[in-house]
């Protein structure tokens, strides 16, 4: 499966979190909701997830391998770092 779109909201904020993505595969699967966060001077990508009752957070979807991730964040990051902010 390859990653042939993504696309970047890039936030101009003091926020965490720097950016949205959104992921196409293949022409054919869309994944929505990606974040691209900052803590610490290192930028990382979170998969979309939601809030269960306890408080805790759960991936909605995400790689099951070490492969697929590297794929995954690698592409995100780099598109993340060629994007322009938006306002």
């Amino acid at each position: 499966m390859e990653i042939t779109s993504i696309k970047i909201k890039k936030f101009a904020s003091e926020s965490k979190m720097r950016a949205i993505a959104s992921i196409t595969f293949d022409d054919w699967f869309a994944i929505h909701d990606v974040k691209v966060i900052e803590n610490n001077g290192k930028v990382f990508v979170a998969m979309p997830n939601k809030r269960l009752k306890d408080g805790t957070f759960k991936d909605v979807a995400h790689p099951i391998n070490p492969e697929a991730r590297q794929y995954i964040e690698s592409a995100v990051i780099e598109a993340y770092n060629n994007a322009e902010i938006e306002e």
